[in-house]
């Protein structure tokens, strides 16, 4: 018969600490909420899917969307955090004037 040693597995962290450009660091934070989780989160899932495969993971990705796109998500979190106001049209013809507008005025810069 032999005697099984259990080992307890305590709860404890360790804290990791790095630096990144803020640019960056705004743009990762911005992607990830994008995916429901925070920027330690994403760094943390890193971690573990590297311990899992024995290396560098490359299978947690999202598109890389263009500026534009990019910055029509950041405005609808704005929207829905309430930074920004949305707009609100009274009907289409209304929502497709001031879009007519909109695009004149970049046209134009």
């Amino acid at each position: 018969m032999s005697t099984a040693t259990i080992q307890h597995k305590t709860n404890r962290s360790a804290n990791f600490t790095m630096r990144i450009e803020p640019q960056k660091k705004n743009s990762l934070e911005l992607l990830y909420k994008g995916l429901g989780i925070t920027l330690a989160d994403a760094v943390n899932i890193f971690f573990e899917k590297s311990l899992n495969v024995g290396g560098i993971p490359f299978d947690l990705r999202m598109d890389n969307y263009n500026r534009e796109t990019f910055e029509a998500m950041k405005e609808a979190l704005d929207i829905e955090a309430g930074t920004i106001k949305a707009k609100r049209y009274k009907n289409v013809d209304e929502l497709f004037a001031d879009n007519d507008a909109e695009i004149s005025t970049e046209e134009d810069e």
